[in-house]
Formats: C-alpha cells, structure tokens, sequence
C-alpha cells in the first residue's frame, strides 16, 4: 500500500492539513491568551 506514489502523496497532504489545523487552533488559543493578559477584555473577532 506505501509503495504506490498516489498513496504516498495522499498521506502527505493529509498529515500537512492536519498538522496545519492543529497549529492554527494552538496559535489562535494563545493569541487570545495574550490578548486577555494584556487588555483584560475579549479579543475582537
């Protein structure tokens, strides 16, 4: 099943969109956490 370039190819783009999902919802949590530290109010959307 790995040695076909399709499948290689597939699982690539898979684990680069999930990894990538996964790194956007960490950035926006800590960003929102700096923003309450620093202005003490809800960031904006």
């Amino acid at each position: 099943m790995t040695e076909s370039p399709l499948i290689k190819r597939l699982l690539w783009s898979g684990l680069l969109a999930g990894t990538g999902a996964l790194a956007t919802l960490v950035s926006t949590r800590v960003a929102s956490m700096i923003w309450m530290r620093v202005f003490g109010e809800e960031p904006p959307e």
